[in-house]
This record gives structure tokens, C-alpha cells and sequence, in this order.
């Protein structure tokens, strides 16, 4: 990871050098303050916008140096709550959750502006929509994590419970029990597992929650803690990452090839299927302003949070969120 990190920085003196006098660099004598970002499990091409921003200079721009780790979202939101990391990206309802459990936990970007949880069935399941899940066979990952907060908020949109459908816990083995016929339907990403059934030529319907509720989904946090003392690298980190979703988003083929940078093995991976999931990847993260958190989809996910037993009473959501560090 060091090797790949000191060739992205040589890539970002190349590209800042080759922009000329027009561009807002900082000074080149000061030195870069450098700063961990932790995202999910492993590097992904569905961590582009944040390879795009160090490859690209923006992080540079705002002296800072980038560096990622990976680790669970449970794991990360702790150790940012106990400000032995800065920042994270994690998914809404772990903040929830965390503030909670007395994490003081704060989502200062809204990278997702909406929860990319579906539900996948074959074509000729007719299954088309929420109520028809009624008594079928469900795989999902686990009674855990954002699948089964958007798999239960999917059911409440039908008037559903779990006891209405018999749920199959199958780690993350969807494509593989749906292809196989072990289950009539998978809880998956919207962007990843429809792509892949798609190349072993299954077609499928999806159900997003998304068309159903309005979720707040993954984002930038980071604790109060680092707000009070540095707002500075705050509004900074948000403006670098804000600018690599911008330019992903406008360039998805560029980043694509950034991503080679970070995800080993990609060039020999299947090309069609990858750059696949990043186009899918795109209408999750367009909004007029990028980064923005919709109060409404916080109010959303608590309520869902509350229904589900997770929450034993509300927060107070104006400390949980905020759009203040925008650009």
C-alpha cells in the first residue's frame, strides 16, 4: 500500500505541475499535513472519488496528504468516536447508532445521496416490488448492517415484517444463491451484485430502496472533537473528497484507470463488469450540491432505526449531521 501511496503522490507533483499558474496550489515549501482516511474492508473501484482526489491534486490543493486504511464500518466508527482516527466513511445509520452508545460521531459529507440497498430477484420470479416478497426465501448477508437496515425499511414500505418472509443468512454469497436457485430472492447493492448476474446471464428485477424511502447512506464523519479544535482540516478534507466526487462523476473513464492505482488486480480483472459497477455507481452520488445531507433522510432513517428496536428513543439530529463544511 506505502508503494502505491508514494506513486499516487508522484502522479499528483506531475499532474499539479502540468495545470500552470491558473490553478489555487498551496505553496510548495509547506509541507503537506497528512491525514488517514479509513474506508470499508478493501480498496474498490467504488472508492474512486477518493483516489480521484489524491491522484488528481485536490487534496494537495488543500494541503493535506491522503492516506487510506480499511476496516470494518463498525470498527471505524468507534475508533473515530474515541478520535483515534479523524475521519471515515461510514453509513448513516452507524451514526445513529454510535451517538447512541455516547460516540460523539459527526456526518459532515453525504458522499451517497441515496441508499444503494436493494433487492434482486430473477426475471421470472415476478417478483417486481416489496409486497411480493411475501413468504419467498430471502438471502441476505446478516441480521446486520446497512442490508438489513435497508432490507427491513423495504418491508415496512409493504407492510411487511420479518415473520412475513423467511429470511436466509448467506454472508455475502448472493450472487451465487441466486444464480443457483438456493434463494428466490437476495438482499444486494444496487450497483454491484445486478451487474455481475447480468454477466453470468441472468437477468434480474431490482427493488431499490431508494424508489421506497429515503435513507441517509455513506459519508464523510468525523468527531466533535475535530470540530471544535480544527474546523480548518475539516472543511478542507470535505472540499478535497467533494472535488473527487465532481471529477469522477465528470470523468468516470479517467478515474476508472486511477482506481488501477489502488485496487490490485483490477487491469487483470474483468474490465466490463468493474467499470460496470462505477457507472452504477455515478447516479448514487449526483445532487445539485455534492456532499449536501437532506434532513429529511435522517428523520427517515430514525424512524426506521426506532422501528427495528435500535434505537430506544430519539436523538436529537441536529448533532448528528451538518452541511456547514461544504465548499
Amino acid at each position: 500500500m506505502r508503494r502505491i501511496f508514494y506513486l499516487s503522490m508522484l502522479l499528483v507533483v506531475q499532474l499539479l505541475a502540468a495545470c500552470g499558474s491558473g490553478s489555487p496550489l498551496v505553496d510548495a515549501a509547506d509541507p503537506l499535513e497528512t491525514v488517514t482516511l479509513t474506508m470499508g474492508y478493501r480498496p474498490d473501484v467504488q472508492f474512486a472519488p477518493m483516489y480521484v482526489a489524491v491522484v488528481k491534486g485536490y487534496a494537495a490543493q488543500e494541503g493535506l496528504a491522503i492516506e487510506f486504511n480499511h476496516l470494518a464500518e463498525t470498527e471505524a466508527v468507534q475508533l473515530v468516536g474515541v478520535d483515534e482516527l479523524q475521519f471515515a466513511i461510514v453509513s448513516g445509520e452507524q451514526v445513529l447508532l454510535a451517538r447512541a452508545q455516547g460516540l460523539p460521531v459527526v456526518y459532515v459529507m453525504a458522499w451517497w445521496q441515496d441508499y444503494p440497498v436493494a433487492v434482486a430477484a430473477s426475471k421470472e420470479s415476478g417478483i417486481l416490488e416489496p409486497g411480493d416478497l411475501e413468504g419467498k426465501r430471502v438471502g441476505i448477508p446478516g441480521l446486520f448492517g446497512a442490508s438489513y437496515i435497508g432490507f427491513r425499511a423495504l418491508l415496512d414500505s409493504a407492510d411487511l415484517t420479518e415473520d412475513d418472509v423467511r429470511l436466509d443468512s448467506i454472508g455475502y454469497t448472493q450472487v451465487e444463491a441466486l444464480s443457483q436457485g438456493l434463494d428466490d430472492a437476495v438482499v444486494i447493492y444496487a450497483n454491484n451484485e445486478p451487474v455481475q448476474l447480468e454477466e453470468l446471464g441472468i437477468p434480474v428485477n431490482v427493488i431499490k430502496v431508494a424508489d421506497y424511502v429515503h435513507l441517509a447512506s455513506n459519508g464523510l464523519i468525523t468527531n466533535e472533537k475535530t470540530l471544535r479544535e480544527r474546523p480548518d482540516l475539516v472543511r478542507r478534507m470535505v472540499s478535497a473528497l467533494a472535488q473527487g466526487v465532481q471529477a469522477t462523476i465528470a470523468d468516470p473513464d479517467g478515474a476508472y484507470e486511477i482506481c488501477g492505482l489502488y485496487v490490485e488486480g483490477l487491469t487483470e480483472a474483468n474490465t466490463d463488469v468493474q467499470r460496470a459497477i462505477l457507472e452504477r455507481s455515478l447516479p448514487f452520488w449526483q445532487n445539485e450540491t455534492i456532499g449536501f445531507s437532506d434532513t429529511a433522510a435522517w428523520e427517515n432513517m430514525q424512524t426506521v432505526l426506532l422501528d427495528m428496536g435500535l434505537l430506544t428513543e430519539p436523538l436529537q439530529l441536529e448533532d448528528a449531521f451538518t452541511n456547514e463544511y461544504l465548499p
